[in-house]
């Protein structure tokens, strides 16, 4: 057990955006090891087929396997919402968490109001996946998707308080805020790294950054294994 205990967390993610992630879990649990896969040759993941998330997320699934990992945490959304079913079977049994489960509870504690606004890639937006967590648990929530496409590539290029990605997430918010939101999740670990920005565009909404929950999730997950 000792041995097991001593293996590290697998975390990965479409790109860069899970290190939100990374940054949660090494704060939450300074003791443990973390390999990060961060697929920067491949991205973005929202704008591909199901079928092409699906065959990536396995290779990367087989990599970190490979290197003897003690649990899974899937960093991106759109895998997660795409592909979480099929890694928790290649995963051998070994806890696999994800961004959308985490997002979602946080998201139905932090409302006060029951309205509800993610933003996320297509992919993630159209499998409906944060909708179906949230109603799981209240089904007369109120929750509006809103596909953000545009914000990815924004954050791959390092534009993070640049006058057009402020634009663009001003187009992206608009639509939503009109329905008098009180919670925002950031259905992408790409956009907690978009917070100020987001933050000054939406006042008086609160933003959800699953990351901080899936930490939490991965803690208690690997208590219970005694892991």
């Amino acid at each position: 057990m000792t041995e097991l205990q001593n293996r590290p967390i697998g975390v990965f993610d479409s790109g860069i955006g899970g290190l939100t992630v990374v940054r949660a879990l090494m704060e939450r649990l300074p003791l443990e090891n973390l390999i990060y896969y961060g697929d920067t040759a491949r991205v973005p993941y929202g704008v591909k087929s199901r079928a092409t998330i699906a065959a990536y997320s396995a290779q990367i699934v087989e990599y970190l396997l490979a290197q003897r990992v003690k649990a899974l945490v899937i960093a991106c959304n759109t895998i997660a919402a795409v592909a979480g079913d099929a890694i928790r079977q290649q995963a051998q049994g070994l806890p696999v968490l994800d961004v959308i489960s985490a997002g979602a509870q946080a998201a139905l504690h932090t409302s006060k109001n029951h309205h509800i606004a993610v933003i996320a890639t297509n992919t993630t937006v159209n499998s409906n996946a944060y909708a179906r967590a949230i109603h799981a648990q209240n089904p007369d929530t109120l929750v509006r998707t809103q596909a953000t496409p545009l914000l990815v590539p924004l954050v791959e290029e390092g534009w993070l308080d640049h006058e057009v990605t402020r634009l663009t997430v001003r187009e992206y918010l608009k639509p939503l805020l009109v329905d008098d939101i009180d919670t925002l999740v950031l259905g992408c670990t790409h956009f907690p790294l978009l917070k100020p920005l987001i933050g000054k565009e939406a006042q008086n909404v609160a933003l959800v950054d699953s990351a901080i929950t899936t930490a939490e999730a991965t803690a208690q997950a690997l208590a219970q294994a005694g892991l």
